[in-house]
């Protein structure tokens, strides 16, 4: 969410870039979903960043 935020994206409009409902963006920010590696390298790759500056896995 501080990346979204940082980035001034809303959760529509990084849903739209990576392809995906703004449900799925929803469910991410509140760590009620895990992505598939496709969606979090493209969620990354619209950051500019590395998969591990976005997520945390545990």
């Amino acid at each position: 969410m501080r990346l979204r935020a940082r980035h001034n994206l809303t959760q529509d409009e990084l849903a739209r870039k990576v392809n995906v409902r703004r449900e799925t963006i929803v469910f991410l920010e509140k760590n009620k979903y895990n992505p598939s590696l496709k969606l979090a390298y493209d969620i990354a790759n619209v950051f500019g960043a590395a998969i591990e500056e976005v997520f945390i896995f545990e």
